[in-house]
């Protein structure tokens, strides 16, 4: 159990649904991400898992946007992951 005050990171986050957008090019990944958060609860985290580079911009603005939170963006090699909590 985390100690009171500490930040969950990003390995600590266990996400509710993981949608894996390897390979897809702009627009997909948006695509899918948005019909995947509509697949989960209120509160519950989208891991995203992306290799088209437009996807980091494209997927920090669709958060912001539709109003879900970032909680973790990270990159490895070629492979972008993100965490998005589902807030409405």
């Amino acid at each position: 159990m985390p100690s009171p005050g500490k930040k969950e990171s990003g390995k600590d986050i266990k996400p509710d649904r993981t949608l894996d957008a390897i390979g897809l090019y702009c627009p997909e990944p948006i695509f899918r991400t948005k019909e995947e958060i509509e697949k989960i609860e209120v509160g519950q985290v989208l891991e995203i898992l992306a290799d088209d580079p437009a996807a980091e911009e494209d997927i920090t603005r669709w958060a912001k946007r539709t109003g879900n939170q970032l909680l973790k963006f990270e990159k490895d090699g070629r492979t972008l992951r993100f965490l998005v909590k589902k807030l409405k």
